[in-house]
């Protein structure tokens, strides 16, 4: 499993992209190493383990919560992962899989105060709230701890303070940029890959703007060079996102300029969006509002 995972990474960075997230064959294979680690690997196996997963209903995520649930109850182990360290894990996983596990340590007097701890800084519970509900009116502690943690939003306050002052460099894209120039529609089978499909963004040439390959890589070296900076980038525009609503729009934009985020592979976060004029447009809770209608902004 090793051996195909280096190669898989040694094609992709020849691409100069990150590899892609461990699928549930992989997954599988790396469970069976945690159980049995060779020698000299054990950082490489926890890192994939912690990093190289998705979380939430994934196929993968699936794999992964049941081994660690595993570890938990006692059903299997790992010299690598222990059962704290598994219910830690457990909760980095953001909601689908790993609920189940968690709700059910509850009851466990050892782990009870780590699940309680991760369930609080979970939100994606949907039905399963009821379950941790019910356990609060019978009288668990940990349950009780968990709703009133929800209550007083502690996850949103445990979240860094917005800065006093935010420094960026402007990556300056001239004239109108539509959702087709992040996303190309002729690229829309990479959507899904979202280090290789951001590639494609602005690969088209237009004033100050020079892609590497015209027509099919952007202007990644010009990215980068900006990067050099040591300063967040700003994307800056007349008018930036008319056009369709597309979440692969914005993951591109996000790919060069976000943040990661720890324990979601190949996915980012963050940015600001300011303007004079927004539209908000696929305002469901699954998509991110692309559609900012930006005006020039100077610096002193």
């Amino acid at each position: 499993m090793l051996e195909a995972y280096r190669k898989h990474v040694e094609e992709r960075a020849a691409q100069g992209i990150v590899p892609k997230p461990l699928d549930a064959d992989q997954t599988a294979g790396l469970v069976e190493l945690l159980k049995n680690p060779p020698a000299g690997e054990e950082t490489v196996l926890l890192d994939l383990l912690e990093n190289r997963i998705p979380p939430g209903v994934d196929e993968a995520a699936y794999v992964k919560a049941g081994f660690l649930a595993a570890v938990a109850r006692r059903e299997t182990s790992s010299p690598l992962v222990n059962k704290e360290k598994a219910v830690e894990l457990l909760g980095t996983m953001q909601g689908g899989y790993n609920i189940e596990p968690l709700i059910q340590l509850l009851e466990d007097d050892t782990l009870a105060p780590l699940s309680a701890t991760a369930l609080s800084h979970t939100l994606l519970m949907f039905d399963a709230f009821y379950d941790v509900e019910e356990k609060a009116k019978a009288g668990n502690q940990y349950a009780k701890q968990v709703m009133q943690s929800w209550a007083d939003a502690e996850w949103f306050k445990a979240k860094k303070a917005l800065p006093e002052k935010i420094t960026v460099t402007v990556f300056k894209v001239t004239g109108e940029t539509n959702t087709d120039d992040l996303s190309p529609a002729p690229d829309a089978w990479s959507r899904p890959d979202i280090p290789l499909h951001a590639l494609a963004m602005l690969k088209n040439p237009r004033d100050g703007i020079e892609p590497d390959q015209a027509g099919v890589v952007g202007p990644i070296k010009q990215i980068e060079a900006l990067q050099e900076k040591g300063f967040p980038l700003a994307y800056v525009g007349d008018v930036v996102g008319t056009g369709s609503s597309r979440k692969s729009a914005t993951n591109s934009v996000l790919w060069f300029m976000g943040d990661d985020l720890p324990g979601v592979p190949n996915k980012k976060g963050g940015g600001v969006c300011l303007g004079g004029k927004i539209a908000l447009f696929s305002l469901t809770p699954w998509k991110m509002p692309v559609h900012c209608r930006l005006k020039w902004m100077s610096a002193s």
